[in-house]
């Protein structure tokens, strides 16, 4: 155990280090590129073949329903949205921490977030990649799929701009975008560092080109400060922004059950409840897996365990409001909707939603739960469960419209349950090349944080030597 862990266990006044062990600026370099440098384990080429075999049956299942259509899934009359909607929903949420944590924090200047910023963000860029999957091939029409992407209006095919679906679109790839070049620019100052310790001229090559020409040079540094401090800034709206308009997609509509304002927020508060589930689900294994628990530390843990704990107490307050609103509108149509959510067929899955997402953040109450690595990593496990289910369960408001002549359960057939696994697979895939070829923890950032970083830190050290 570090230093911090045990420091963190005698409850101590002041907050533990956010750097254990007793490390300098050199040991940190090492400790964070020994994970790229080292060669291939048979644990990682395990992990790479595994994850890579759900991503081929992701490849089959996707080639197979471009062959026979969208009837391959579990869709009927009423329910002409199923797990494909549900999916997109569910990874674009997924994606929601990174940026928080990467932009938001960063602005109000939490220093705590160096440690897990940079894999928050590889994990934003994945969850969007795997999202974005779900609408092109759910159009039916694949090869008409590039009527999605904002082209020139010359040929009418964007009629309808009120539309959210059409928002969807704009919203989604202007995340992916900025997430993407907000990674990359914090990226670029590691990059350079395993470009000079790059021990064969294809690796050297490689981060070379991909540094940018990074001398760590002062006008280097004004520079990247600069751009990233301008990218938080573009980042930062669109953590509330890109949810909420997901959440249009159903908010605008007259079905009972979706047509409240109280999506957005709602929507909101969950992505980032799902998304920094997911954090936790990458962070504990990989701390213990590639040695990084002195950047990695219980403080971290605990701080984003507090947000799940916020947020979850949040969504319960929404599944609470959504039954409020439904009694006191007074519309038989929506009080039955709810009714028949928690009551209905699909009683089951509603039972799920409120278990994981309500019950099982209530734990982190506890000091000691909130500190302890295998209830933190069960409990983030059982999140993601209910944020996928809680998709579902207002999905499936399609199954009992206002005609019961067209009532109809809806059942996921085996390529419904392919495209969900192999989606997962593809998550993983990319988000165990990132861990091998690219630094998981920001260097530069996480020597920002030190004591050795402060220009006092010299004076200090010698008062306290005698």
């Amino acid at each position: 155990m570090s230093d911090s862990n045990e420091i963190y266990q005698k409850d101590s006044i002041f907050p533990p280090p956010l750097v254990g062990g007793k490390h300098d600026f050199h040991s940190v370099t090492e400790a964070i590129c020994g994970v790229v440098e080292k060669p291939l384990s048979i644990n990682w080429l395990l992990a790479l073949g595994f994850s890579s075999t759900f991503l081929l049956m992701l490849v089959a299942s996707i080639g197979y329903l471009f062959w026979e259509g969208t009837g391959i899934w579990g869709l009927n009359n009423p329910v002409g949205w199923g797990w494909a909607i549900v999916n997109f929903v569910f990874w674009v949420g997924i994606g929601h921490a990174g940026t928080l944590i990467s932009a938001v924090l960063f602005l109000f200047r939490q220093k705590w977030r160096t440690a897990i910023n940079r894999f928050a963000e590889a994990m934003t860029i994945f969850a969007v990649i795997c999202a974005l999957v779900f609408p092109g091939i759910h159009v039916g029409r694949v090869w008409a799929a590039y009527w999605m992407l904002p082209l020139p209006n010359q040929m009418a095919m964007w009629p309808n701009f009120r539309s959210p679906l059409l928002w969807d679109v704009f919203a989604v790839s202007t995340y992916f975008t900025v997430s993407l070049l907000f990674w990359y620019v914090g990226l670029v100052p590691d990059l350079a560092t395993l470009r000079d310790r790059a021990k064969n001229k294809l690796a050297f090559w490689a981060y070379g080109i991909l540094s940018l020409g990074w001398r760590g040079a002062n006008r280097h540094w004004q520079n990247y400060e600069r751009a990233y401090m301008l990218l938080a800034g573009l980042a930062t709206p669109l953590v509330l922004s890109v949810h909420t308009i997901v959440s249009f997609d159903f908010a605008v509509s007259v079905i009972p059950g979706w047509h409240t304002t109280i999506f957005p927020p709602y929507f909101v508060a969950g992505a980032i409840f799902s998304g920094f589930a997911m954090v936790l689900t990458l962070a504990v294994p990989c701390r213990k897996l590639f040695g990084l628990e002195d950047f990695i530390t219980l403080r971290h843990i605990e701080n984003m365990n507090k947000v799940i704990l916020v947020t979850g107490t949040l969504v319960g307050y929404a599944y609470a409001m959504e039954f409020f609103i439904a009694w006191y509108s007074g519309s038989p149509y929506e009080g039955f909707a709810f009714i028949n959510r928690a009551f209905g067929p699909y009683w089951w899955a509603y039972l799920t939603m409120v278990s994981c997402n309500v019950i099982s953040p209530q734990f982190f109450w506890s000091k000691k739960l909130r500190t302890n690595l295998t209830v933190t990593f069960i409990l983030s496990i059982f999140v993601n469960i209910g944020m996928w289910f809680e998709r579902f369960v207002i999905t499936m408001s399609l199954h009992r419209d206002f005609l019961p002549s067209s009532w109809d359960y809806y059942s996921p057939t085996i390529f419904d349950v392919s495209l969900l696994l192999g989606s997962f697979g593809l998550f993983f895939t990319l988000f165990i090349l990132f861990l091998k070829f690219l630094p998981a923890v920001a260097i530069s950032e996480v020597k920002g944080v030190m004591p050795q970083a402060d220009p006092h830190w010299e004076g200090y050290a010698h008062k306290e030597a005698h």
